[in-house]
């Protein structure tokens, strides 16, 4: 009787993922019906969510890492009776939540998925937060067989088994054919199964449509010590004849002509049609922890700190030595390092709270994935690395923000100032790709007492925020009496007389504080802005000291001309009769001595200084 009533499922989410699609004219009908016996007997006999409480830690988690089958988790939410036949053939219409892959918008939806690869590092990062809570439940990722190629895949594969997930449980839906053919491994399932056990993965190799292998595979998922993946080979457009494993069918929905003959073969009654099916509860309720602290954690030990050693301290070490006071106040502080917590001195948070703390490895773009998992199971995560190879994870930092997901990003080791590494080490674009995803947060502190107080602000930002920190030591230019507000800046000299504003954010305002000096013995006044809050931008206090300074704005700073700070003030004073001078890093970069760099690349005191005299 179960497996009958599952197949009787797995008819009808057929059948809603062609009505849908034929509706919206647009969709991947058939990479849905090669999944639908698998997910039948997940979603209505093994999955334990409580669709009335979403944020229960117990719940099972499903994420469709294989995006485009989204009409089939919309199909599945029609049998489970959470939506209507209404509102599924809204699929792909503007007003509609049921976009056509699924986000952070989507109803039931946890993650954002579409950009293949990610889904299993979505999964892992809520299994760590299971283990965290010590929450028995499983986190389900379904796959496609096209996005084995892709390199993030492994990369979760690797560390899910590191660290010994055995709540994780893939399903690779190997339905051969992908958008102009065959797949790189097809159907030779054996190959996948060699590879991944290799990982060292419990892999369960099943016949996706033989429902006694589906039960048997998940029953043994449920018992084993290792992150399992089940392999099932399965047929695209599976339960419709004319579909099946059939070339050049990927991502075309079904004439209307067509779908009726569909639907005469798949022969749903109309009494099928009002069923609906439950699916099971946890039998525990407990909340989702609130992820922002209701009070700011206290940072004076960690000033202190670092004002008692009267010596110049790098921002990255302040930036770790916030984390490190951070962490042994909040059970809820993640922090994740891309083996470089040496360097971007995270380890000092390491040493403070080892369970609250993941070596990634040299795996950038499974890091920032796993971060988003995290963060949508509650847990405040920070992730650090160089600015420049967060590059490498703008994809997952975009689909992040798509999950709406919480996020904290550090990069340090940013611009020319890395010194003699060289270029592949300087992060010069990192300003600018994070300014561009939506509703972020980018900062940039000068010295260590405004990296401590940012920390602090960051762990409050409910958004997607970046800080970047330098290398080399910086004097300490602040008292723990400042605050730093996200959005704001900190006016550093200023007169009536000043004829221009510079403003610099990071290492720079240490070269326009220079400049101001040699400036003062030429009689000329100028005022200085260190403007740490890149986005959101003092907007205000930029206009306002334009309006007192001859409406002339010079910006230096360590990074690319384009899309960085310099466009972010253009951008805050274009409606206005403003002049703004970009000084920045026009040229490759190259190795050397940190602050001969900044001469040599044009945004040193000398050349803020003949700027300045230039546009008098």
């Amino acid at each position: 009787m179960e497996t009958k009533k599952l197949e009787q499922i797995a008819k009808l989410l057929r059948y809603y993922s062609l009505l849908s699609t034929t509706k919206a004219g647009s969709g991947h009908p058939t990479s849905c019906l090669s999944a639908a016996d698998l997910m039948s007997v997940l979603y209505f006999h093994f999955l334990k969510f409580d669709f009335t409480n979403t944020k229960n830690i117990y719940n099972d988690r499903l994420i469709f890492s294989k995006g485009h089958a989204a009409p089939l988790l919309y199909s599945l939410y029609k049998v489970a009776g959470l939506i209507s036949e209404e509102e599924i053939l809204t699929l792909r219409q503007f007003t509609s939540p049921f976009q056509g892959h699924p986000t952070g918008e989507t109803p039931y939806v946890d993650v954002a998925t579409g950009s293949l690869g990610m889904g299993l590092s979505f999964g892992l990062g809520m299994s760590l937060a299971a283990k965290l809570d010590k929450v028995e439940n499983k986190i389900y990722v379904l796959l496609g067989d096209g996005e084995m190629a892709e390199g993030n895949i492994w990369e979760a594969l690797e560390i899910a088994s590191y660290y010994k997930l055995n709540n994780l449980v893939g399903i690779l839906d190997v339905n051969r054919l992908a958008e102009t053919g065959e797949t790189l491994v097809g159907h030779r399932v054996e190959e996948y199964q060699q590879k991944i056990s290799a990982f060292n993965w419990n892999t369960i190799q099943i016949d996706g449509h033989n429902y006694q292998e589906i039960f048997n595979a998940f029953e043994t998922a449920q018992k084993s010590d290792k992150p399992t993946i089940i392999i099932a080979k399965t047929l695209k457009g599976k339960g419709v004849s004319f579909l099946e494993n059939q070339l050049g069918k990927h991502g075309k929905a079904l004439s209307q002509t067509d779908f009726e003959k569909a639907e005469a073969e798949l022969n749903i009654t109309s009494h099928e049609k009002e069923l609906t099916f439950i699916v099971n509860k946890p039998e525990l309720q407990k909340n989702i922890s609130n992820i922002l602290p209701a009070e700011n954690k206290s940072l004076e030990t960690a000033i202190q700190k670092l004002l008692e050693s009267h010596e110049p301290n790098p921002t990255r070490k302040a930036y770790g030595t916030a984390l490190a006071e951070i962490i042994m106040q909040d059970k809820n502080l993640i922090v994740l390092d891309a083996d470089l917590s040496d360097a971007t001195f995270s380890g000092l948070a390491e040493n403070q709270a080892p369970d609250q703390f993941f070596n990634m490895f040299i795996a950038e773009q499974n890091m920032v994935a796993t971060a988003v998992g995290l963060s949508k199971l509650g847990k405040n995560v920070f992730v650090s690395t160089f600015a420049a190879f967060h590059t490498r994870a703008f994809d997952q930092i975009r689909m992040a923000s798509l999950s709406e997901a919480n996020i904290k990003i550090c990069g340090s080791h940013a611009g020319v100032s890395v010194g003699e590494d060289g270029a592949s080490q300087m992060g010069l674009e990192d300003i600018s790709m994070m300014r561009s995803v939506l509703k972020s947060t980018v900062l940039y502190p000068s010295d260590a007492v405004s990296t401590v107080k940012l920390v602090g602000e960051m762990t409050n930002n409910p958004n997607i925020t970046y800080l970047r920190t330098t290398r080399p030591p910086l004097p300490i230019i602040y008292t723990e009496n400042h605050d730093f507000p996200i959005g704001g800046s900190q006016t550093l000299q200023s007169s009536d007389s000043d004829i221009c504003t510079i403003v610099a954010a990071g290492i720079t305002v240490h070269e326009a504080l220079k400049a101001f000096e040699e400036l003062k013995n030429d009689k000329i006044s100028v005022r200085i802005i260190d403007c740490y809050s890149v986005k959101p931008i003092d907007k205000q206090t930029l206009l306002e000291s334009a309006s007192e300074t001859n409406h002339k704005i010079i910006v230096v700073e360590d990074h690319y001309i384009q899309g960085g700070l310099g466009d972010a003030v253009l951008e805050a004073v274009a409606e206005y009769p403003i002049q703004v001078y970009k000084m920045a890093i026009i040229d490759r970069p190259h190795s050397g001595k940190p602050f001969d760099l900044l001469d040599h690349y044009g945004i040193s005191a000398k050349h803020i200084v003949a700027k300045v005299k230039k546009i008098l």
